[in-house]
This record gives C-alpha cells, structure tokens and sequence, in this order.
C-alpha cells in the first residue's frame, strides 16, 4: 500500500475512490473483488490488530474475523460518512479492543473462580481435639492458682463479671480483686506457655 493511503494524504484519493469501488463491488458478492481488497487492507488490518492484541496468533484471528465481516457487510459501507478504509480500520480497532476485554474478563473468571475454589484445609477432628488440649491445659492451669486468684479469674473472664461486680461478689476491697486478677493472670500466662 503507498505510503500517501496510509496516512490518508489527498494524494491517496484515487487510492481511496478504489478501495469504495471494490467495496461496493464486495456488496454484491464479486469474490475477485474481495480478494483485491484483501490484497490491499490485510497487511493494515493485521497491523493495526497487533497493535492492539499483541498475541500472533490471536491478532492473526481477529484480522481474518474483521476481513469476514468486511465480506458479510460490506452492504453497510456508507461513503457519505467517511472512506472506505477508515470505515475498515475502525471496524478492525473495535473487534480488537473487544478481543483485548473479552481474554481480560476471561483471566478475571478464572481468578475469580481459582481463588474462590481454593479453600485451606481444615481437619475437623484435629480442630476439636486441639481445643480440648487447650481446655485441659487451661483447667490444669487454673488449678494451679490459690483460690482466691482462680475466683477472681473464674467470675472476671469466664462468667463476664466487672472488677466491682467480683468485688462484691466476693466481697473484697476493688483494689484486692484487681492484684488477685493480675497475680493470676500472671500465673496462668506462665503456665500455658505464653511470652509476654
């Protein structure tokens, strides 16, 4: 293709009056026709199409889908409103674009679904007996504590108790339930392992 009908120069007006006329001609299904315009717009077509796709192969698709549709309607081309081959370009850029979106919207799904599928593992058995470990050691470890820390403990973190509600339920000064807390709450973190 000359270098002037490519960059839609005036001097490429004969160029362009050739490409309506053979797409007129397409419009009623001259097949030699539609092989000079093939000749003359794949080369165009597949490059814009690059461009756009960047995979070989995909853009080697589309162009051969847009040249289809350049067959099926070119009935459609309406020299009034622009050249033939800015009407085959814009065709070519749109199919494109749409390809671009529909393999993107594609990695999206599979993501989506790659991502929703995956679940850890979870051994239910394991869980419950893990807690009941838990349980043990934490009993074991209450035990360990004088009975005044391990009520102060009990009514505090296991029954929801305020410091003053323990305080009056045990009938102690605020001040002496919160050390008993403290204490305790030392104690239990020693046992069970746990830094500070």
């Amino acid at each position: 293709m000359p270098v002037a009908a490519r960059r839609g120069d005036r001097s490429s007006a004969p160029y362009a009056g050739a490409l309506e006329s053979l797409l007129d001609r397409v419009s009623r299904g001259d097949q030699q026709a539609f092989e000079s315009l093939y000749t003359a717009v794949a080369g165009t077509v597949l490059g814009l199409v690059r461009r756009v796709v960047r995979d070989p192969a995909q853009s080697e698709e589309v162009a051969q889908e847009v040249l289809i549709e350049v067959w099926r309607s070119a009935a459609r081309f309406d020299p009034r409103q622009g050249s033939a081959m800015a009407w085959i370009m814009t065709m070519t850029h749109r199919r494109a674009v749409d390809r671009v979106r529909s393999v993107q919207a594609a990695a999206d799904r599979d993501h989506r679904a790659g991502v929703h599928g995956y679940t850890t593992a979870f051994d239910e058995v394991s869980e419950q007996v893990e807690r009941r470990l838990e349980r043990e050691q934490v009993r074991r470890c209450l035990g360990q504590l004088t009975e005044l820390q391990r009520e102060s403990v009990t009514l505090a973190y296991y029954r929801g108790y305020t410091y003053r509600e323990t305080a009056d339920l045990l009938g102690t000064a605020l001040g002496t339930v919160k050390t008993r807390l403290r204490d305790g709450l030392i104690r239990l973190r020693d046992c069970l392992g746990v830094s500070a």
